[in-house]
């Protein structure tokens, strides 16, 4: 209850009033926010709508819908993918949102597990909603999990791609989880709704707004294990969702276009800044976000261990990691010639895969057998 009635009182992101939940509570938060017994800065953030006492209201409003609240104490609470919102780079775009409102049958923290968000232009060309649609309809196939905005063109080429494909897509939407947006995909975020997931951290009945699409960017970027922009013009809000990506440390991928499409300036763009890796299947982009050594774009002749070797950039990490002892990220970075935040990024996936163990001086390489 405490979380419901802060996710309505603040606007996404308050970075005031999520360092006093962290520090006392959200009840004792929620407490104070009401009493106006909070510093300038939360005040600042909460003022305007302490008042609001609405939370039954959001609740049973959404519950009329099939929806329900998650927050961070439940065991569906995606935390893994969330872990990077709270690195020093990304506190910029915003960190872990308070609560999140959500309709569909699965659980978001499952669903998640293995997911690649995709996104790309509203104003898309044919053949940038045809690649969205076919990659999201593989990707579903290979048992990805879809993330994207909802919104006209690449969007909702790729949710109605993976929905084609029997696989799970998930929904992040800029305003409240009741609320039909873009009018024209009702009836997608309806189908979403019933055989996928609907996510967003405002509360019920909350309308989109310009600066809500552009907070909620740092979500799709965070929940998928990589970024696919298919199609973007040199000013599309894709950029945006892409730059977040690269502040997660994650993956950031774009698929080439034709030379001569404003549609596709942004992508080649991010090419030409070395910000992004080139992707042209779905086998490519499985490669890049999936697990080590289970979904390889060409498959090694023999495996070095159950897992596989790593690859990439994961490759020149874990080669950078010390044999005896530990040695610090900022050193592995340095060695590998990798960006710190994708090291930092990549570290503890190769802890998880067993090939990387932190120990006190810093990271050791696990041998692979």
């Amino acid at each position: 209850m405490a979380r419901a009635y802060l996710s309505r009182v603040a606007e996404p992101y308050p970075a005031a009033l999520a360092a006093l939940v962290a520090r006392v509570g959200p009840v004792e938060a929620a407490e104070r926010v009401r009493a106006g017994e909070v510093s300038a800065s939360v005040a600042s953030q909460t003022s305007a709508r302490r008042a609001e006492e609405r939370a039954h209201e959001d609740l049973e409003r959404l519950a009329k819908v099939g929806g329900r609240l998650l927050v961070p104490e439940d065991d569906e609470w995606p935390r893994w993918p969330f872990v990077a919102l709270n690195t020093v780079s990304a506190q910029r775009c915003g960190g872990e949102p308070l609560a999140l409102w959500v309709r569909g049958p699965h659980d978001l923290a499952e669903a998640v597990d293995r997911a690649v968000a995709i996104v790309g232009s509203r104003a898309a060309s044919g053949y940038g909603e045809h690649v969205a649609g076919e990659f999201a309809y593989g990707l579903a196939q290979a048992g990805m999990t879809v993330v994207s905005g909802a919104a006209y063109g690449i969007d909702g080429a790729a949710h109605r791609g993976a929905l084609a494909g029997g696989g799970l897509t998930v929904a992040v939407l800029a305003c409240g989880v009741d609320f039909a947006y873009p009018a024209g995909h009702q009836g997608l975020l309806a189908k979403i709704a019933r055989e996928g997931v609907v996510v967003s951290e405002y509360a019920p009945g909350v309308t989109p707004a310009r600066h809500r699409f552009l907070t909620r960017n740092r979500l799709i970027a965070a929940l998928g294990g990589g970024t696919v922009v298919v199609e973007a013009g040199r000013r599309s809000g894709a950029k945006n969702t892409a730059a977040i990506t690269l502040a997660l440390g994650r993956q950031l991928m774009v698929v080439p276009g034709p030379v001569t499409s404003a549609s596709s300036v942004g992508c080649h763009e991010l090419l030409r800044d070395g910000q992004a890796v080139s992707v042209s299947s779905v086998a490519e982009i499985v490669e890049s976000v999936g697990r080590f050594g289970d979904d390889l774009a060409t498959e090694p002749a023999e495996k070095a261990s159950d897992l596989g070797a790593p690859q990439g950039e994961a490759m020149r990490v874990y080669e950078a990691l010390g044999k005896r002892s530990g040695v610090s990220d900022q050193v592995v970075s340095v060695e590998s010639g990798v960006p710190l935040e994708r090291v930092r990024a990549l570290l503890p996936e190769l802890e998880l895969a067993g090939l990387a163990l932190q120990v006190d001086e810093g990271w050791q390489k696990l041998e692979v057998r």
